[in-house]
Order: structure tokens, then C-alpha cells, then sequence
């Protein structure tokens, strides 16, 4: 039977013991299938998401994708034709172009947005990172990703560092980025906006990388119950990370390093 249907021994006996075992994705399943039917099948998976996280069921939204897709689980509402509105979108030239070198401090900031998983759901955090020394200039976390988000992040490192016209300050092409009150904020303070193309990451893969550390020497050794926790946890880790960590290629904290250019 197996030369057959062309299948080998040792599959079919892997199919055989595999006979019985529940799906391990079929509990979330059924939590998603309920959400549909309550919804008459309307929902997208970042509703169903957000259906999930309000019962305390806290799933990434692209775990939660994978199911319906798996399940036949899809909203069965006509999907709106994509219309483009680069035109309506402020887009800028991309000035850092992998020059991540930067002679002295407030001259060339990254910044970008990533979230942090906890039970409560997700807490996302906007960075702004200093490519002089690599310190975290400013940070702000809110629970939901808008532009105000963004737009705090800017105010609290204006408030914080001496910005000049020289100044760049790089990022990807998230809306909020795009968005005509960054314009309006970044033309107030005599900020240059500096963006990536789409799909070409490198550029801003400084600001990637702060996240990768985050997550991997904090975020990912402690289990986070709250909005709260997660706050606490980032601003310890941040202070640490700007006054206490040391860099291999300096051999030096970040304010360590800022502060030689100072003296």
C-alpha cells in the first residue's frame, strides 16, 4: 500500500502514531470558531485577537492568523479594495544609508516601535536610540501603537537632549511615521526625518537590535503578569543598559562613552 500511494514505511507508521493525539492547536481553534460564530464570521484575526486578549486568552495576532487559516476560519466579509495613498503620505529620503557612524551626540537617532507580551496583552515600547553611543535617548510605552506614541517619544528626547538642525532621525515606514503629525512635530523642532525603503530593513536595524537585546537579557527571563510589571521592567533594564552595561567596543557604559565627548 505504501509503493502504492507513494508514501514511505516510516511516514505511515508516523501517521499511525500520531493516530489519537489531540491537535495541540485545537483548543485556541475552538476559541476562535466561538469568537466567529458571535460575530457571524466578521472578524479579521486582529479583532479575534483582541476578542481573545479580553478573555484573557493572549496569543501574538499572527499565531492567532495561522489558526483561521488552518481551521477555515477566515472572515467571509468582501475584503475592500486596496487603494494607495502614498501621495497623502509624507515619505522621506533615506539620509542614513547605512552610515551609522556618528561624530558626536545628537546627530544621528534610529527609532522604532515593538511590543511586549504579557498576560494583560501587549504593551508596545517607541525607542529612540542615539547611533553616537547607542544609548536610549528617550522611551515610551502605551498599550495601544499610535502616533501619539511616537509623537511622546519625540517630545521626552527633545526635552532631555539639545537638538540641532543636523539632527537625523531615521525610521522605518510605519503610519505613524508617515503621518502629518510627525511632519508637523519634526518640522517644529528642526528635526531631519530620515526613512527606510520598504522591505529593506538594514537601516534600521540599530534600533531592531536594542529590541533583540531587550527582549533576550530581560524580557524573555521573567514572566510578565502585567502593564505594570512590564514598565518596571523596562525602566530598570534601560537604566541599566544606558549606565551600567558594558559595551565590547568601547569597553565603556553608553554615558560613559557621551560623556567623554563632553569633557
Amino acid at each position: 500500500m505504501c509503493k502504492y500511494f507513494n508514501v514511505s514505511r516510516s511516514g505511515y507508521y508516523g501517521f499511525v502514531k500520531k493516530m489519537g493525539v489531540p491537535d495541540r492547536d485545537l483548543p485556541l481553534a475552538e476559541l476562535v470558531k466561538e469568537c466567529q460564530e458571535e460575530c457571524k464570521q466578521t472578524y479579521g484575526y486582529r479583532r479575534v485577537s483582541i476578542w481573545l486578549d479580553n478573555r484573557n486568552h493572549h496569543h501574538n495576532p499572527k499565531t492567532v492568523l495561522r489558526i483561521m487559516q488552518k481551521y477555515n476560519l477566515l472572515s467571509v466579509v468582501r475584503r475592500k479594495r486596496y487603494q494607495h495613498y502614498s501621495s497623502l503620505l509624507h515619505k522621506y529620503p533615506n539620509l542614513l544609508n547605512r552610515e551609522f557612524h556618528a561624530d558626536r551626540p545628537n546627530q544621528k537617532w534610529v527609532t522604532d516601535i515593538s511590543y511586549i507580551s504579557t498576560k494583560q496583552g501587549f504593551l508596545y515600547l517607541s525607542v529612540i536610540r542615539d547611533l553616537y553611543d547607542n544609548s536610549i535617548v528617550a522611551y515610551k510605552t502605551a498599550t495601544k501603537q499610535t502616533v501619539n506614541l511616537v509623537l511622546n517619544t519625540i517630545r521626552a528626547a527633545k526635552r532631555k537632549e539639545k537638538v540641532t538642525a543636523e539632527l537625523q532621525l531615521h525610521s522605518d515606514q510605519g503610519f505613524q511615521y508617515t503621518s502629518q503629525a510627525y511632519f508637523n512635530l519634526t518640522q517644529s523642532y528642526g528635526i531631519t526625518p530620515s526613512m527606510s525603503r520598504r522591505g529593506n530593513p538594514y537601516d534600521n536595524a540599530l534600533a531592531e537590535n536594542f529590541f533583540s537585546i531587550l527582549k533576550t537579557e530581560c524580557i524573555h527571563r521573567v514572566k510578565l503578569n502585567s502593564f505594570d510589571e512590564a514598565r518596571k521592567a523596562i525602566d530598570e533594564y534601560i537604566y541599566f543598559y544606558n549606565n551600567q552595561r558594558i559595551q565590547l567596543k568601547t569597553k565603556l557604559t553608553p554615558i560613559e562613552y557621551r560623556r567623554q565627548y563632553d569633557v
